[in-house]
């Protein structure tokens, strides 16, 4: 099999133009990497964009063919609400599978979030649910969904176009379905689901049998504590395991495919002379005597809220974009997206806002973040 090509230019130029041939006066290639770049430097609007490309024209045209000069905001809009959005998420995905580094036991978390800009008194924000690997601080792939009830649909969609195998996959009470985690042992990797009351009988079974521990009674079982502390915050957490097969009834027991512990993780955080207390529970793949790697797992699985959602509203602006038509919003979701991991690359400490200050003002860092940091890669991709 041959290698998989890194450079993003690559798998962009495999998207089908979804233009009639007759009456194109922009390129559909220099769109998309003219769209890239100006997000790459901070521009999160059509207009934006435009303006960027205006002033930037003398360099990308050492790069870019722009037989018809630079094209007008509308008409990235238009190309972007008509891109066949399958299309460019199985362009997305082959290029971070050429990205991404494999690592044993890598925490792919998924999680969903709303566009509230894209959605108006006629129609619905956009629900995207998206995986992130951990271990590559990058967004692995997305879909998108109605509204968030239908993360259920949308989770095992996702999952089969995933590399999976080796991984540990995380997700909240939503996705914590029979159908997900049978997906999940499919890809060949392990779970870590929360549980709560949407699972009933399986809630009240794990609660029940940590009761009987708290109680006193004699069961095999695993243990984990750490304490952090900064930010003026002190956290204190404890997990505890216990081996599924030894205490669930077999009814629940053989309806989670492949499933060993159960999870209960306690947790005391102080903040400003107050004290909250929080006790989860979580089903896993993983092995009892593991406590203090399925702990890490669901530690990090927040990592998606803070580096991916959180840098999406803050340095994205992304809850206030108001694009709404075609394929728009989850076009440029898929653009954010693409940005978002050119600038993980960077090998420096920069903060992502200061990533794309800096893309703004040098045209050698912007162009060094389109090609992924790797001086050896092509900028254009060949015949």
């Amino acid at each position: 099999m041959a290698a998989r090509s890194k450079n993003l230019l690559v798998h962009l130029a495999s998207l089908p133009d979804p233009r009639e041939l007759r009456g194109q006066r922009h390129l559909l290639l220099d769109v998309l990497v003219i769209g890239v770049l100006a997000t790459l430097c901070g521009v999160d609007d059509w207009e934006g964009i435009e303006d960027f490309a205006l002033e930037e024209e003398a360099w990308l045209r050492s790069f870019l063919e722009l037989p018809n000069g630079v094209p007008s905001h509308d008409t990235f809009n238009r190309i972007f609400r008509m891109i066949d959005v399958g299309a460019f998420n199985a362009c997305f995905l082959e290029w971070v599978k050429a990205l991404r580094r494999r690592v044993s036991k890598d925490v792919v978390a998924i999680d969903g979030k709303t566009l509230r800009g894209s959605g108006d008194d006629e129609q619905s924000p956009l629900h995207m649910v998206s995986a992130w690997s951990v271990e590559n601080r990058m967004v692995l792939g997305q879909r998108s969904v109605d509204t968030k009830s239908n993360e259920i649909k949308a989770i095992p969609q996702l999952l089969k176009v995933l590399e999976l195998k080796g991984c540990i996959v995380t997700i909240d009470a939503m996705g914590c379905q029979k159908d997900i985690a049978k997906e999940i042992v499919a890809r060949k990797a392990d779970y870590v689901l929360a549980v709560k009351a949407n699972q009933e009988g399986l809630h009240q079974a794990t609660q029940a049998m940590f009761a009987r521990l708290d109680a006193g009674e004699a069961m095999t079982h695993a243990s984990s504590e750490s304490t952090e502390r900064g930010h003026g915050r002190t956290a204190h957490r404890k997990v505890t395991t216990l081996e599924a097969v030894r205490v669930l009834p077999e009814h629940i027991l053989f309806a989670w495919p492949k499933l060993e512990t159960l999870v209960r993780i306690q947790s005391k955080t102080q903040r400003e002379g107050k004290m909250v207390e929080e006790e989860r529970f979580y089903i896993s793949t993983l092995p009892a005597k593991a406590a203090e790697a399925i702990g890490e797992a669901v530690k990090s699985h927040w990592g998606i809220e803070n580096q991916l959602h959180w840098v999406l509203d803050v340095a994205f602006n992304e809850d206030r974009n108001r694009t709404r038509k075609g394929s728009a919003p989850e076009s440029g979701a898929l653009l954010r997206h693409i940005t978002l991991n050119l600038l993980r690359q960077d090998p420096t400490k920069r903060s992502i806002p200061k990533r794309r200050m800096k893309a703004a003002l040098s045209r050698e860092y912007r162009m060094a973040a389109l090609m992924g940091f790797n001086t050896q890669t092509e900028i254009m991709p060949q015949g």
